[in-house]
């Protein structure tokens, strides 16, 4: 039905999150991307910026709009993708691998429970209007 992975959990903000241990990584969906078409640029945290879930780490811009990036959830920033500094598009091309944004070191692991399993966000975004 769609590339979204199963071992991934989402966010109703159309956030992904993978477990690499003691650091979580976060990107947008595949779904997220081709809404907003072609990323032209990424304004990320810090490392060391402390997030609550829900909280906005950054933005992301498109040719067509500027979104909020939000925390699926609390923990430490530890890592940051440089790369999409200078190649934006890694969004666009490879969202769920080099188009990562940011790794979180979680301050609670519970948290990722209440994310959406990879049906339940397709189901989501089944029921989401086309932009």
């Amino acid at each position: 039905m769609s590339n979204n992975p199963s071992d991934l959990r989402y966010t109703k903000d159309h956030e992904w999150i993978r477990s690499t241990g003691n650091a979580w990584r976060v990107g947008i969906t595949d779904f997220a991307q081709k809404q907003l078409g072609d990323i032209v640029f990424v304004e990320l945290p810090k490392v060391g910026y402390e997030l609550e879930t829900g909280d906005s780490f950054g933005s992301i811009e498109s040719v067509k709009s500027v979104s909020e990036l939000f925390a699926p959830v609390s923990g430490k920033v530890t890592a940051v993708n440089t790369s999409i500094a200078d190649d934006p598009e890694l969004v666009n091309t490879d969202t769920y691998t080099d188009g990562w944004l940011i790794e979180i070191e979680p301050s609670n692991k519970s948290e990722l429970d209440s994310l959406l399993t990879v049906d339940e966000y397709e189901k989501f975004t089944l029921e989401e209007p086309s932009q």
